[in-house]
């Protein structure tokens, strides 16, 4: 597979402004995203995941190396880039159908287009009949199911996920786990149909479900530690409870449980 996003010798310290300390988060980060895969990000509290992120979305710039996007480096967001976030980020003044066509709308797109791709995308992740309700009329699982279909309403090459399924309760996540990997092709679609997919999450067991590849940085500053490759035949969600993703969960853990330990030390000091 060709890459589609390219991190080379990546660093990013952060500077405070009221005292000007400064906190170096990821460290010569040098990895290639390839087009089409679902890669997924773990690491101990505090490693870099979410900055890691940031920086391919173009919300954050590196301190120092370069990130790539489909050749062209990254110098800010951009709607072939869709970004979903563990607390919804919704705009709660808007009904469903209003969050999943801002994007199309602002964008330029065709009134009646947007609509039919609002419809489309709404059915898709299963909330016809609440495209008039607002956020706070929704349970947890379908405002995520909402920021979702908003995502996906600009049709990007790329999904950047920020521990999008946190925040819900674990028989929603497990249903939610599913619907993404159908959304994304799980069920035999080719790599080039598929977008690229990147998932940070603190869910050892959900990382090794959902991956093509594991990434596992260290403690801070965030460096890889490991990739690890997840050979399991797709679909995934009839491999949930086999020993194959048993033991490719109990090894990735196995890489980050003593600078897990010693992350939750240093925080609770």
């Amino acid at each position: 597979m060709t890459a589609i996003v390219e991190l080379s010798h990546v660093s990013k310290v952060y500077v405070s402004a009221r005292d000007g300390a400064r906190v170096e988060a990821l460290a010569d980060i040098d990895f290639a995203i390839r087009r089409g895969e679902f890669l997924t990000i773990v690491g101990p509290s505090g490693c870099g995941k979410s900055t890691l992120l940031s920086l391919v979305a173009g919300f954050n710039v590196p301190t120092s190396g370069e990130v790539l996007f489909q050749g062209r480096t990254v110098t800010g967001p951009g709607p072939d880039r869709g970004v979903m976030f563990q607390d919804y980020a919704l705009f709660p003044w808007r009904t469903v159908a209003g969050n999943v066509e801002f994007g199309p709308v602002a964008r330029g797109v065709d009134k009646e287009a947007a609509r039919e791709r609002v419809r489309t995308l709404i059915e898709m992740v299963g909330l016809r009949g609440f495209e008039q309700r607002y956020p706070h009329e929704l349970s947890g699982g379908m405002r995520q199911r909402c920021a979702l279909a908003r995502m996906l309403a600009n049709d990007p090459a790329m999904w950047l996920m920020d521990e999008p399924l946190a925040a819900v309760d674990l028989q929603t996540r497990i249903i939610l786990q599913e619907e993404l990997l159908r959304l994304w092709g799980d069920d035999g679609a080719s790599d080039a149909e598929r977008p690229t997919v990147v998932f940070v999450t603190h869910g050892i067991d959900e990382a090794v479900l959902l991956a093509d590849r594991v990434l596992v940085l260290g403690r801070r500053p965030g460096r890889i530690k490991q990739v690890v490759d997840v050979r399991l035949p797709r679909p995934r969600a009839a491999l949930r409870n086999t020993p194959e993703v048993a033991r490719l969960t109990a090894q990735v853990w196995d890489l980050i449980h003593d600078e897990a330990a010693q992350a939750i030390t240093e925080e609770s000091r």
